[in-house]
C-alpha cells in the first residue's frame, strides 16, 4: 500500500506541541556553548544530578526540540532533562540552527546536532560524564536529528573534530521523523512533496533519511509514537523499527492508540502520556544498565 507523506516541517511549532519560549527559561540548568557559527553561539543547558561532580563517570542524553527544522525551543524536553537528572544522568537539552531564525537548510540543524553529541562526548571527562554512555533524544524533526547522529554517514559539522564519534550510544526518539524518500513497495513519497523535501532539507533527502541508512551495529533505540499521528505517520516508524530489527539492531516500538503528533509533551492533555513515556524512557535506560531500577 502507497501512502503520502506529510511532514512537520509544514506546521507551525504550536502544532508539534511546543510549550516554551524562545530562548528557554530552565533555571535548574546551567548554560555552555557548544557551537559557534556564523555569528550564533548555540547553546546546551545541562542538568546535572545532585552532588555530582566532574570525576563522576555517569551516562548521559542530549535532547533535540521538534518544530520542523524550521523553530521551536530547546524548553520542549525541560522536564524529560530534569527527570533523568534526578534518576543520575546528566540531562542536556541543545540548541540548533533553525530556518525562522538563522535561515538555514536542514542539512545544517544534522550538521549542529552531530556537533552538540561530539562536544559531549569531547568533553566528557570535564562533565563528568562516561564517554561510551552518551543518548540522543529528541521530538519530531528533533527526534530526526537524534536518529541521524546515530546513522547518517555524511553532514557532518566541517568544522568538527574527526578523531571524536558524533554516534550517540543509545537512542529515544519521540514520533521522529526517520523516512524523508520513498521506500518501494512500502512507502511512497510523490514527486511533489519530494521536490518539496529536497528544497527544505538542502540536499538529497535519502541523503537525510535515517532508514536508509540503518544496518547492523546502530544503537539501542526505543521509538514512542501515536498512533493517530497524521504529521509523522506511524507506518513510518513502523517501517523503521522492522528493517532495525532485521539488522540485528535493538528496536523497541512503543505506539499509543489514538495519540496525535506531540502527545508525549509535558503539559499536554491530563498528562498520562507524558508520565507513561518518563516512565519507558526510564526503564529502557534501566535495561542498558545506565540507571539502577527504581524502588516501588
Amino acid at each position: 500500500m502507497f501512502v503520502r507523506y506529510a511532514i512537520a516541517l509544514l506546521l507551525p511549532a504550536a502544532a508539534v506541541g511546543q510549550q516554551a519560549g524562545y530562548p528557554p527559561d530552565m533555571p535548574e540548568a546551567r548554560v555552555e556553548t557548544y557551537k559557534s557559527v556564523e555569528g550564533t553561539d548555540l547553546k546546551v543547558w545541562i542538568f546535572e544530578p545532585e552532588g555530582h561532580a566532574a570525576s563522576d563517570k555517569r551516562p548521559a542524553i542530549v535532547f533535540f526540540f521538534g518544530g520542523g527544522w524550521r523553530q521551536g525551543t530547546p524548553g520542549q524536553f525541560h522536564q524529560q532533562a530534569k527527570y533523568l537528572a534526578s534518576r543520575g544522568m546528566v540531562a542536556m537539552s541543545a540548541d540548533y540552527r533553525v530556518l525562522n531564525r538563522q535561515g538555514v537548510k536542514s542539512y545544517r540543524c544534522v550538521e549542529d546536532a552531530k556537533a552538540a553529541v561530539r562536544w559531549v562526548r569531547k568533553n566528557a571527562g570535564r562533565l563528568g560524564i562516561d564517554p561510551e554512555r552518551i543518548a540522543a533524544g529528541g521530538g519530531s524533526a528533533g527526534g530526526h536529528l537524534a536518529a541521524a547522529t546515530a546513522t547518517l554517514p555524511g553532514h557532518d559539522d566541517p568544522a568538527g573534530d574527526a578523531a571524536v564519534s558524533p554516534r550517540p550510544n543509545a537512542l529515544a526518539l519521540f514520533n521522529p521523523a526517520v523516512i524523508l524518500a520513498s521506500v518501494q513497495g512500502k512507502y511512497e513519497i510523490d514527486a511533489q512533496r519530494s521536490a518539496g523535501l529536497r528544497e527544505r532539507m538542502g540536499a538529497e533527502p535519502e541523503s537525510m533519511s535515517p532508514y536508509h541508512h540503518v544496518r547492523a551495529g546502530l544503537p539501542p533505540t526505543i521509538v514512542f509514537h501515536g498512533k493517530a499521528d497524521t504529521t509523522v505517520a506511524y507506518k513510518t516508524v513502523e517501517i523503521y523499527a522492522e528493517k532495525a530489527a532485521a539488522a540485528g539492531n535493538r528496536c523497541e516500538l512503543v505506539g499509543y492508540d489514538g495519540q496525535a503528533h506531540g502527545f508525549f509533551n509535558y503539559g499536554r492533555g491530563d498528562g498520562t502520556a507524558y508520565t507513561d513515556t518518563v516512565r519507558r524512557m526510564d526503564e529502557f535506560f534501566v535495561s542498558l544498565g545506565w540507571l539502577s531500577k527504581k524502588r516501588d
